[in-house]
């Protein structure tokens, strides 16, 4: 990184020369402040409110920033937060159970976007039961599904970047700020309560959520609750991804045309098309607390404690097909030059029926101090202290497999859907008892725990009425340590308590599973977990997989330096902000590397110039523009000296996979540039067009090799069931990669339509638009040998967002439209099944009303996922499918009362 130091100086000597071209300083506007006006004031309330208040703050804002503001006391515009941060211009989200969970901004994925909870960087780790969504999270990603919206009374999205920030987030920084007591004047209060339900489960799913604030003199203090009860379910069908396989069997043998397109090995089949739901209870848990000083305008002093914990009980079900290899008939297409087998009826074929039962929780803790002071007239000083915590645990993934095994003739027909197969036995009753044997249980617990220490202290000093020079230093230790804990192979493992190796399968064991396409045969996880003597199993520290511990830790110390000024070029005023950063961190990453116990000690540090621009050169009409260096540092999971092995369901010529980490990645750097115009006009009127470039090195993809399992050193508990350590796995790493470039535009509108005749006259309109383009270098796709240019993980080259809302006083109402285009969540370097993955384009569209009785009385209506959007997960460039499912529409009624 230092080789950059060359660049960076001569970058700030431009760059200094800058306030030598503008003309004077414009003085303090006192007189005119001084002059008093009679004027009427009209309180605006409600989503109009909200919108012009964040207005003002990204009018005032001295980089590119679009903010979020609660409508109203403990009332945020949305659910969830990520579904608000859907809004803004250039982020897009991911959804778990119908609900927002991660934000891509800019084109960028979640672990480049750096996430504060009141000015104190933050992780929120949760996981997804979908394999195919990536399971647990290993990454610095924030899962922002962990806090009710009703906490926060404002969200920043910081999307340029200056040297007074952290360093981190190459695509931005989101900060979520909690209500504090002084926010309000004297005694507040405000208690909400919503009933709701989805059309997949019918539950009643309750919200409520409290405010209680007061203002004593100098002190205040102010807590917030909030907590959810609330059931999901989704449903659909996956295939496992797709393959080109041959050696499969014609079931007639004088059927020599058929053996020969199997024997080709130019046919794509499903690796195991199976009908999936996944079912799900949550309860989320918010506390914030909030004490603060303030015995004059001159200082104060906050405490806030928050306190978020969200709990998931999860099962899984699934039908599958297995072992597909001898074959009646088959019909294929013609799928981009591929063969993809669309209809297929297969003899001596098994059904595996797995169902899984996961409980998890994430706890998520933070303390901070913060003392703003000013000192003198000249000088002011903010400093913070604080600790915040972010638990994941997963003390049970308890899995039970129950199957038909190769004994019935299966049909897979993908003729009248592409994305939505449907499989079958024309003379196997799959809902009755005949025919089934267990084939395994297997026990999983997951534990990753993570802390952040920090300290800041910032200074403020005016150099006049219109110059100031900001400078300070922040430390920040890191901490992140996570393990797994396997037991497997029931009931032939030898450990098994009782039973072992018996394998049928009585009606008390069993129970019939309906799906919304089909019902089948699944086995009763207690009643087997009971015959086997399993009931009481625990996962105990003998369990644990050595090779999944790992130890991460980074030291940060950081300086920074910024001048601030604002000059009148052309009888224009023209804010100026120049400054530059100093980071060093340290890391240490410590598990086992083949086996062998291993500790890596390093550090890196740079220099990050910045400068940002805002020229109102017309009055209501600004120009910005910011040239700067920033980086992200790489993911958890990537550095960690550890190994994971996929516990995927293979069939017999299934190779395994297996991730290790790689603790000497070098960190993303970029050169960063952005430029917008932006007009503002009445009182929720704005317009805006905006550029963005980014230039990233080191960007880091996944190589892939294949290697036998007994040379990686790790235990044979791990294998996944049929595998042996003899056999090849394709074995993934992250490894630092070439440059890359994103750029892309942002237009963006809203403003009353208050030239309409009434009563259309109280209508608005909301639009925004965001078009971004990136590629970066991937090695050996699809185990070619060849590598490719691709697009970044989670990039939409298009995305939308259109609200319309109507508000009057009394009553208001809104529909909000987001729309994504479609994405590749990921490059496998080696995979033979796929060049690609990612999702479909979507459009989610959502709406909310609200009625007021009285003053402090409102009664609201909430409906999300109004057209219940399908999603589609593909496999391959080629347009395979891979996961299809529904989450069904979310309806929410309640009232909230202010006090």
């Amino acid at each position: 990184m230092k080789t950059n130091l060359c660049k960076s100086h001569l970058a700030l000597a431009i760059l200094a020369a800058i306030p030598a071209l503008c003309s004077a300083p414009v003085q303090a506007q006192s007189a005119a402040a001084e002059v008093a006006t009679e004027t009427e004031v009209i309180e605006v309330k409600g989503f109009r409110s909200a919108i012009i208040k964040a207005k003002d703050l990204k009018r005032e804002a001295m980089i590119a920033q679009d903010s979020i503001v609660a409508e109203d006391i403990a009332d945020f515009p949305d659910l969830n937060l990520a579904d608000s941060l859907q809004r803004v211009p250039g982020v897009t989200i991911t959804r778990e159970g119908g609900e927002g969970r991660q934000i891509s901004l800019r084109g960028l994925g979640p672990d480049f976007t750096r996430v504060q909870v009141n000015g104190m960087e933050a992780l929120g780790t949760s996981s997804s039961p979908m394999d195919a969504r990536g399971g647990v999270s290993r990454s610095r990603a924030f899962d922002f599904n962990i806090f009710a919206s009703e906490l926060f009374n404002q969200i920043d999205v910081k999307k340029s970047y200056s040297a007074d920030q952290e360093e981190g987030g190459i695509a931005g920084t989101v900060n979520l700020r909690t209500a504090k007591p002084f926010d309000y004047d004297g005694a507040q209060a405000a208690v909400s309560g919503q009933l709701g339900t989805n059309s997949n489960t019918d539950s009643t799913d309750p919200r409520i959520a409290a405010l209680l604030s007061n203002t004593w003199s100098d002190f205040g203090a102010l807590v917030s609750v909030a907590y959810s009860d609330r059931d999901t379910m989704e449903y659909g069908s996956n295939t496992t991804r797709w393959r080109r396989e041959g050696g499969k069997t014609a079931a007639d043998a004088s059927n020599t045309a058929l053996q020969a397109e199997l024997d080709s090995g130019e046919l794509w089949f499903p690796r195991g098309h199976r009908y999936s739901m996944w079912e799900n209870e949550q309860k989320r848990l918010g506390v914030t607390v909030a004490l603060q000083y303030k015995p004059s305008q001159n200082f104060s002093l906050v405490l806030d404690l928050m306190h978020g914990k969200l709990e998931n009980t999860l099962s899984e079900h699934h039908h599958a097909v297995k072992d597909n290899n001898v074959v009646n008939e088959l019909v294929w297409r013609d799928n981009n030059g591929d063969k993809e087998v669309i209809y297929a009826d297969y003899e001596n074929a098994t059904w595996r029926n797995e169902n899984r039962q996961d409980y998890n929780e994430s706890v998520f803790n933070q303390i901070s101090l913060t003392a703003d002071w000013t000192l003198s007239d000249a000088l002011k000083m903010r400093a913070m202290l604080g600790h915040s915590s972010s638990d994941y645990e997963q003390p049970r993934v308890n899995k039970l497999n129950i199957e038909a095994k190769k004994s019935v003739n299966i049909i897979t027909d993908f003729t009248q859907d592409a994305f939505y197969g449907h499989s079958y036995s024309p003379d196997f009753d799959v809902s009755t008892l005949e025919g089934y044997t267990v084939k395994d249980l297997y026990f999983q617990s997951n534990f990753i725990y993570s802390d952040f220490d920090n300290a800041r202290l910032d200074f403020d000093y005016y150099l006049t009425d219109s110059s100031s020079l900001k400078f300070g230093a922040n430390y920040k230790k890191f901490s992140n340590t996570g393990f797994e804990r396997v037991a497997q192979n029931f009931p032939t493992n030898p450990a098994t308590p009782q039973n072992q190796g018996v394998l049928t399968l009585t009606a008390e064991q069993v129970q019939v599973f309906h799906h919304p396409d089909r019902s089948w045969l699944q086995g009763d996880m207690a009643a087997l977990q009971a015959f086997y003597g399993l009931t009481d199993f625990a996962l105990t520290d003998e369990y644990t997989v050595e090779s999944s511990a790992y130890d991460l830790t980074e030291e940060t110390r950081a300086a920074y330096l910024v001048y601030d000024t604002e000059y009148d070029v052309a009888g224009a005023p023209l804010r100026l902000n120049l400054g530059v950063r100093y980071f060093n961190t340290e890391i240490t990453s410590a598990g086992l590397s083949k086996g062998v116990p291993t500790q890596m000690v390093r550090d890196y540090s740079d220099y990050l110039p910045s400068l940002n621009i805002a020229y109102e050169f017309i009055d209501d009409v600004i120009w910005r523009t910011g040239i700067s260096k920033n980086m992200t540092r790489p993911s958890l999971g990537a550095m960690a000296f550890s190994a994971n092995v996929s516990q995927t369901s293979l069939g017999e010529n299934d190779i395994g996979q297996i991730s290790i980490g790689n603790p000497n990645l070098q960190p993303f750097e970029s050169t960063n540039f952005d430029t917008a115009l932006e007009w503002y006009f009445e009182d929720v009127g704005l317009a805006s067009i905006a550029l963005f470039y980014k230039d990233i090195d080191n960007f880091i993809v996944t190589e892939t090799q294949q290697i036998v399992y007994s040379e990686l050193g790790l235990p044979a508990v791990l294998l996944p069931v049929g595998k042996t350590v003899d056999d090849i796995f394709n074995v993934s790493s992250p490894q630092n990669s070439d440059s890359s470039t994103i750029k892309g535009f942002e237009l963006a509108v809203q403003r009353d339509l208050d030239f309409l005749p009434a009563p259309f006259n109280n209508l608005g309109v909301i639009a925004n638009y965001t078009w971004a383009d990136a590629k970066t270098l991937y090695r050996n796709v699809e185990n070619s040998g060849e590598d490719q240019f691709k697009a970044f993980p989670g990039l939409s080259k298009q995305s939308y967002n259109l609200t319309v809302y109507y508000e009057t006083e009394q009553w208001g109402a809104r529909v909000a439209a987001a729309y994504r285009s479609k994405y590749i969540t990921g490059v496998e370097s080696g995979s033979i099944d796929d060049d690609e993955r990612g999702y479909h384009a979507t459009t989610n569209v959502d709406f909310s009303a609200f009625y007021r009785l009285t003053d402090n009385i409102k009664l609201n209506l909430e409906a999300i996922n109004l057209t219940n959007v399908r999603d589609e997960l593909y496999s391959d460039s080629s347009n395979r499918a891979y996961n299809t499912t529904y989450s069904g529409r979310t309806y929410m009624a309640g009232i909230t009362v202010q006090f």
